[in-house]
């Protein structure tokens, strides 16, 4: 149990926090209350839904700030799933003389978004030909009132001069637009970080206000534009638009196929084999190692995942020898980039892909059904996996089950590298 659990867990005792909502449907706690177990920065960032403490999962619960210092806690529909990416991706390219804006220098969201303004991908996804930024950074929310959805029903909450931060916003002569970017690769998002910046900016300007979500990793820009129907209606967003864009790469299949003879099959590791299909998800996780070393509870915590997810994820890239686990001061389990990791991740774009295709073809049974792809141009079916799986030596597999469940990663993997060609 990680330390916002137990935190939050005291407080709900010490306050009878659920006695309250089962009688008035909320509770309101001030961050002088919560600072009596943690600091409240800490104990009220939940950005992603498996991001909240046991005692908020368990009950249904989520929070939302309406005052500088003040959370209202209750059973709101605070979040939105991600509608799956849309598969067409539309590839661009960085302006060669902007060097500083290679995919393996945009380490943060704010570089990620200037390389995207850059490159004319906002100037595309918005649909204005001229765009300045503007208005960025954290403010002040003023007041308003809204409706959000509850286990009880339609229920109203009340803004008075809550923080809220922009990360950044683009004015043409139809639209402002409001971003809010992330580096991690999510399932979900927290609406309030589209809601509140919406509702402060369309008091203030006379132009519609549109609300985007940028996501960046390796190299792929993932923008999702939302509209909210009713405006004063927290849970009234609807997905208008959404586009992938990918730095272009110039890798062919050609490249990969000539990789293959003189690429050595390497010993399985005494790892258990990847139950990670999404190698993007993999690197993503690399490309947040690289800044620091995190714990299993920092990563599951941080990033979006389950403590289950942070394991077959932080396996996947141990697997790969792309990850090493080791033990901080404190003897919690400690991961961090290896030094094969710490290499790949400082290559430039192309090379970083060309080698992260090449070790995971080291591997014999990611070889032999990638081989299988080349010879008939498609993917093989699973019990072909399955059975390339088992001549393999995989390490303690087993049942046919567990068999059946590791080929999707086989195929997720293969069609990974299938994605990052061009041509």
């Amino acid at each position: 149990m990680g330390l916002n659990d137990t935190a939050w867990g005291n407080l709900f005792e010490k306050y009878r926090i659920l006695d309250e909502i089962r009688q008035n449907g909320h509770f309101l706690i001030s961050a002088s209350q919560i600072k009596e177990f943690r600091e409240p920065r800490l104990m009220t960032k939940f950005d992603h839904k498996v991001n909240l403490p046991a005692v908020f999962s368990q009950n249904g619960l989520s929070i939302l700030p309406v005052t500088r210092g003040d959370y209202v806690i209750s059973s709101f529909s605070a979040y939105k799933e991600f509608d799956p990416p849309s598969g067409q991706v539309q590839r661009i390219s960085v302006p060669l003389s902007l060097q500083s804006l290679s995919p393996q220098f945009l380490v943060s969201e704010a570089i990620a978004l200037n390389c995207a303004y850059a490159c004319g991908i906002l100037h595309d996804f918005l649909e204005e030909a001229i765009i300045l930024p503007t208005v960025s950074g954290r403010m002040s929310s003023g007041q308003f009132g809204f409706f959000v959805d509850t286990a009880w029903g339609s229920r109203q909450v009340f803004v008075s001069n809550s923080q809220i931060e922009i990360d950044a916003a683009y004015e043409g002569n139809r639209f402002l637009s409001l971003f809010e970017a992330k580096r991690d690769l999510s399932e979900d998002f927290l609406i309030r970080q589209l809601y509140y910046p919406y509702r402060v900016w369309s008091s203030r300007v006379m132009k519609p206000v549109k609300t985007v979500f940028l996501i960046f990793s390796n190299g792929v820009f993932q923008l999702y534009q939302y509209q909210f129907d009713q405006p004063f209606n927290y849970n009234s967003l609807r997905l208008v638009k959404q586009k992938n864009y990918v730095i272009a790469a110039g890798i062919r299949l050609e490249d990969i196929a000539r990789l293959l003879p003189g690429l050595p099959l390497v010993p399985e590791p005494e790892i258990p084999f990847p139950q990670a299909d999404s190698m993007p998800r993999i690197i993503n996780l690399m490309e947040l190692l690289a800044e620091k070393p995190m714990t299993r509870q920092d990563i599951t915590s941080q990033y979006a995942f389950d403590q289950r997810q942070t394991n077959y994820y932080t396996d996947a890239g141990r697997y790969l020898g792309f990850i090493q686990k080791g033990q901080d001061e404190y003897r919690n389990i400690l991961f961090q980039l290896s030094s094969d990791g710490y290499c790949i991740m400082n290559l430039p774009y192309k090379e970083r892909l060309i080698q992260i295709a090449s070790r995971i073809l080291m591997h014999k049974a990611f070889r032999e059904v990638f081989t299988l792809y080349l010879n008939c141009r498609q993917m093989p079916d699973t019990p072909v996996i399955v059975d390339i799986m088992r001549q393999s030596g995989l390490y303690r597999m087993e049942s046919k089950s567990t068999f059946t469940r590791r080929a999707s990663t086989v195929k997720g993997w293969i069609n990974w590298i299938l994605g990052i060609l061009e041509g």
